[in-house]
């Protein structure tokens, strides 16, 4: 039995509305539905791979690209005094979407340890 279709998957794939801000031929990036902070965007490789513990070596150029779009789109939204990067990892890593994705906050001053 196939395996269904994430929810980034389906946005890839045109099936469900994003307000997507970026895109090309590796890469989407999109508003989060839920923000945690004014500006909270997250990148995503077209490629489906489900989490940074299943990059392989061939992926590392893919992973270069999406923090290069990470550092366009910050400078696009005007995060002049700093943004936060998060990728999580897994259930105690706090991954919900089965899907490789990059968090990009800022707007505010982000506290640390995250949570």
């Amino acid at each position: 039995m196939p395996t269904p279709k994430t929810i980034f998957k389906r946005i890839i794939d045109g099936e469900i509305p994003a307000k997507i801000i970026y895109e090309d031929e590796f890469s989407l990036a999109f508003h989060d539905v839920s923000p945690q902070a004014p500006v909270h965007i997250l990148i995503i490789p077209r490629k489906e791979i489900e989490s940074v513990a299943e990059l392989q070596p061939e992926d590392a150029a893919l992973m270069g690209h999406l923090f290069l779009v990470v550092q366009k789109i910050a400078q696009e939204q005007g995060l002049t005094n700093g943004f936060r990067t998060v990728i999580n990892t897994g259930r105690d890593g706090g991954q919900t979407v089965p899907h490789l994705h990059l968090h990009l906050m800022g707007k505010r001053a982000l506290g640390w340890p995250p949570g």
